[in-house]
């Protein structure tokens, strides 16, 4: 199961090591179809950090990394934005973005 993150440590977990967070709604179709897809590459890339975060709670972060639509994955690697994906993705593209 993927963590759950909120804005305001949002800054603290993208610090170290690389991070790919899947930012959602819940009323998103797209994105419950990408969750089970991100859940999977999660339980297999052990090494990286993985959490979902949803945008409807984080007005903050979508105007600093400029997310105007969902599904978006961000890829970080301590602390900074080395990777982006808007919309539905495979897991082979998935898999291509984190590595």
């Amino acid at each position: 199961m993927i963590e759950e993150l909120t804005e305001d440590k949002f800054n603290e977990v993208i610090k170290t090591g690389k991070v790919i967070i899947d930012c959602y709604a819940n009323w998103c179709g797209p994105c419950k179809a990408l969750s089970p897809i991100v859940d999977e590459v999660a339980e297999k890339t052990p090494n990286m950090k993985f959490y979902k975060l949803d945008m409807d709670n984080a007005d903050n972060i979508a105007e600093e990394y400029e997310i105007m639509s969902i599904p978006t994955i961000l890829v970080f690697e301590d602390g900074k934005l080395i990777d982006k994906s808007v919309g539905m993705i495979s897991k082979e593209q998935l898999l291509d973005l984190i590595h």
